[in-house]
């Protein structure tokens, strides 16, 4: 079954919507899209990360949030990737950055993560897959913890503040969600 998502990003493909139905029936719960950095740095920044501070990325693809929090924000970074190829592909950059003390990337199931000490997590991922992570993240984040969503928002929560990118130096607008536990 496909299912038809606005993904508020000009350009997208129809294989790529079409993909999104088979990712959600194969257990994956997001496809791969890069953020671009300049949405990266405004989720840090609207997420209010600081140094030393725990932050997960989920679905954290090429591991570019976890790498920007880890190297510019001196936080403590943890990715968590399904795709294994990815989750390699950014160690090996992590590696290669010398930030393996303070960036990692756990090849798993985002699902079935201990999110407790996190003081600020990040998602890109579909509005169904923001569905699935909403009652996880609702039993373990601690109080004062952040959620930062991009472009989809959580469906069970009320946005503390939402943000709007009308360009992001390639010529796609996104909106970014700040939730607060």
């Amino acid at each position: 079954m496909v299912r038809w998502v606005s993904l508020g990003v000009p350009g997208v493909s129809l294989a790529l919507v079409c993909s999104l139905s088979y990712a959600q029936d194969g257990g994956r719960l997001a496809p791969f899209y890069p953020t671009p950095e300049t949405v990266v740095a405004k989720m840090l920044q609207l997420g209010e990360l600081k140094a030393g501070e725990k932050m997960f990325d989920l679905g954290s693809g090429d591991g570019r949030i976890v790498i920007m929090a880890a190297q510019r924000f001196h936080a403590d970074a943890t990715g968590v990737e399904l795709d294994k190829n990815l989750a390699r592909q950014s160690m090996e950059r992590i590696r290669k950055l010398g930030l393996e003390k303070t960036a990692r990337i756990l090849t798993g199931d985002l699902l079935k993560q201990d999110y407790s000490a996190a003081g600020l997590v990040t998602v890109y991922l579909l509005p169904l897959s923001n569905d699935k992570v909403e009652p996880l993240l609702d039993r373990e984040l601690k109080k004062g913890a952040r959620v930062v969503a991009h472009d989809f928002e959580f469906r069970g929560w009320t946005a503390d503040k939402i943000e709007t990118i009308d360009d992001d130096g390639e010529g796609r607008s996104h909106k970014l969600y700040l939730y607060r536990k």
